[in-house]
């Protein structure tokens, strides 16, 4: 006579599901981006502003936060960070002197490349364990549960 199956256990249950095993790997690998980055003096919001406006600049900070979606204040203090360190400026917006339009320094786009490079370098270290086809197979499999 054969015993029957144990149930699953509840913990084993949940860290085997899709959306589990997604967030841990997000979260390691947002990790491994942010540590990477730090050696650059930034954290993953002023990578994303200087992205932003390396691809939308120069850009009011009004349109920077839509773009983000990250709070104006937060948004203020991550300027003037970058402002500091020279990889950003803000300047009158010439369509409309009311607002500052905000543009990326030469140096801020040096910055930028490189944290490219780091970012990539990590990702790297997060498919390490996956050969060039499963890379390229989880990232199209990702993309496409990102988009429903």
């Amino acid at each position: 006579m054969s015993r029957p199956e144990p149930p699953p256990r509840a913990l084993d249950h949940i860290q085997s599901l899709p959306s589990w095993l997604a967030g841990r790997v997000a979260a390691r690998g947002r990790d491994l981006v942010a540590e990477a980055i730090a050696a650059e003096g930034l954290k993953l919001p002023h990578h994303a502003v200087l992205a932003a406006v390396a691809d939308e600049g120069p850009m009011a900070q009004a349109d920077l936060v839509r773009r983000l979606g990250f709070d104006a204040k937060d948004v203020v203090l991550m300027l003037n960070h970058l402002e500091r360190q020279g990889l950003l400026v803000r300047e009158p917006d010439p369509r409309d002197r009311r607002k500052n339009a905000v543009t990326l320094t030469s140096m801020g786009a040096a910055v930028l490349e490189r944290c490219a490079r780091l970012a990539d370098e990590a990702n790297d270290r997060l498919l390490t364990s996956l050969g060039p086809d499963e890379r390229r197979t989880l990232v199209s499999l990702l993309a496409r549960v990102a988009e429903d």
